[in-house]
């Protein structure tokens, strides 16, 4: 997975963290957890904000 799989990996962190409300984490944590993803395979600088923005919303997508 890249920096731009919103969808997937929403939904790897969904199942690793299913009591997690995503619109409680802190994107320092978000960043951490995504690069941490067993099949995140990018490089953690190549994040930005819009990124971590967009798997926060389609991880709440993936809880609702």
């Amino acid at each position: 997975m890249k920096w731009s799989d919103a969808r997937e990996i929403a939904i790897a962190l969904s199942e690793k963290y299913p009591d997690v409300a995503p619109l409680e984490v802190r994107f320092t944590d978000l960043h951490k957890w995504v690069t941490e993803l067993e099949d995140f395979d990018d490089e953690p600088e190549k994040s930005t904000e819009s990124a971590l923005e967009a798997i926060q919303m389609a991880w709440v997508d993936e809880v609702e």
